[in-house]
């Protein structure tokens, strides 16, 4: 399963896609890692999933990468009197911490968390931001507020709080037993959500270890504040554009979107950019003009990869959703200002022999132009560095590890393989050559760039580069 493209597709499973007939059918279109939401479904749903996932990657031959995406804590209104009031700006509301049948003047918020972090001055956003209300006194008993922004306030609606930092774990109970369900059935990525400063992450990451790449979602502006730590701690980022959008303001939204980019291009670390990319889609056969445009920005961005949600789980057509994406990401890839606009935010070389070797395979392979950069990596941290160029040709990563090559489905330009451990130099270059070659990314007589470690198998010993013949090596 090759790919004419280098930007990747991550697709959310849900009742619209769940059967391995469908499964099947969108990775054919397009999908390189699927997506298993937990804020929906069993986990009997999601094993079943599961294991369909595995048995298509036997029947191909080819490694598939599986996300498990974690609901992280929700916080809620309660339950309202007749099921909604009206508030109109102006008007003064009160939030208690506990009861039911709630009216303007007490308004149920069961999230002691937020009473204790709250100040005047502070905003309150409700049902992703349509009622808007300024905090003007706070006790244990009660939070004063004004409507800002009126509208409807109705049953469970959801609060976000942009301008405080909660007190609390990103992982709920439910969310550690879902994490513990996940890794035993050997998700490839374990995304967290509610991500809000780097504890948040090393906490994740001591649950995690290393059985699973850690996503930290960035959907927080006290994220933002604290963005480069995050990076490093994480494995990867997703750029969740949903709450984060209802949390800055929309037009901050774009500018965000291309520095988390360009930090985790110049990191080494993939990076998502995720919401409501082909939302139309979900009850439409066609996107807006403004869709498409959104996901070639992240295409022009960088973007390792770029995700749908309810366009693949619950939409009416998920797989002409993914072949969409695919052809406007082949669209932008081809089109001529492409290289140089992704050449133009490339990050300075770190002054390493890892990164300096990598990057050199990138530019020796496209001044002889190669077909192809093959790299053995024992932790994808080498077809990483090669992949922060952005050259203009596949990567061909080589590991020995499935997992490894599972979580490379994530990558940049990379193809990804499992390989036998290659026990000396030559054996290594002639399974490099012989890859490409059947992986028809190479042709016989064609000269391909080898980018290893030595010794074999020792993750951060990217230190070797040769050029062979593809028939010949």
């Amino acid at each position: 399963m090759r790919r004419n493209r280098r930007a990747k597709i991550v697709a959310t499973v849900g009742p619209a896609s769940s059967s391995p007939e469908m499964l099947k059918a969108l990775h054919f279109a397009g999908v390189d890692t699927f997506r298993l939401n937990f804020s929906h479904g069993t986990h009997e749903d999601h094993a079943k999933v599961f294991a369909a996932l595995r048995a298509l990657e036997r029947e191909i031959g080819s490694p598939i990468g599986i996300l498990q995406d974690l609901q992280g804590p929700k916080i809620r209104v309660g339950t309202i009197r007749d099921g909604k009031i009206t508030v109109t700006a102006g008007e003064r509301i009160r939030f208690v911490p506990e009861g039911t049948d709630g009216e303007a003047m007490s308004i149920p918020l069961a999230h002691p968390e937020i009473f204790a972090a709250v100040s005047p001055g502070h905003d309150l956003l409700i049902d992703d931001g349509r009622v808007r209300v300024r905090v003007t006194g706070v006790s244990d008993k009660a939070i004063d507020a004004q409507v800002i922004n009126g509208g409807v306030i109705s049953n469970r609606k959801g609060v976000n709080l942009p301008g405080t930092v909660l007190d609390v774990s990103p992982l709920t109970a439910k969310d550690r037993k879902d994490l513990a369900f996940g890794l035993e059935l050997g998700v490839d990525w374990v995304a967290l959500s509610f991500v809000q400063k780097p504890s948040d992450v090393i906490e994740a990451r001591s649950l995690i270890g290393d059985r699973a790449g850690l996503v930290s979602k960035i959907e927080k502006p006290s994220a933002l504040e604290s963005i480069d730590e995050i990076i490093a701690l994480s494995d990867a980022i997703m750029v969740a554009r949903g709450d984060l959008g209802v949390e800055i303001p929309h037009e901050d939204v774009p500018g965000r979107q291309k520095e988390l980019v360009r930090a985790c291009r110049h990191a080494v670390k993939p990076v998502i950019v995720a919401t409501q990319m082909l939302d139309s889609m979900v009850a439409a056969p066609t996107p807006t003009r403004a869709e498409a445009s959104d996901v070639a920005t992240a295409i022009y961005d960088g973007a390792d990869a770029v995700m749908l949600s309810a366009e693949s789980a619950t939409g009416l057509y998920p797989i002409e959703t993914v072949e969409m994406m695919d052809r406007i990401i082949k669209s932008t890839e081809s089109h001529k200002l492409y290289r140089s606009i992704v050449k133009a935010s490339e990050p300075d070389v770190e002054h390493t022999p890892a990164h300096a070797i990598a990057a050199a395979s990138a530019d020796l392979a496209e001044a002889i132009g190669a077909p192809v950069i093959v790299t053995y990596t024992s932790s994808g941290a080498t077809a990483a560095r090669i992949a922060r160029k952005r050259p203009p040709l596949p990567i061909l990563a080589l590991t020995p590890d499935e997992r490894i090559a599972r979580r490379m489905r994530l990558l940049w330009g990379v193809h990804s393989l499992r390989s036998e451990v290659a026990d000396t130099y030559d054996a290594m270059v002639r399974r490099a050559a012989g890859s490409a070659l059947a992986e028809g990314l190479a042709e016989p007589s064609q000269y391909i760039v080898v980018c290893s470690g030595i010794p074999f198998g020792q993750a951060g010993t990217t230190n070797n580069l040769r050029v062979v013949q593809a028939g010949n090596p």
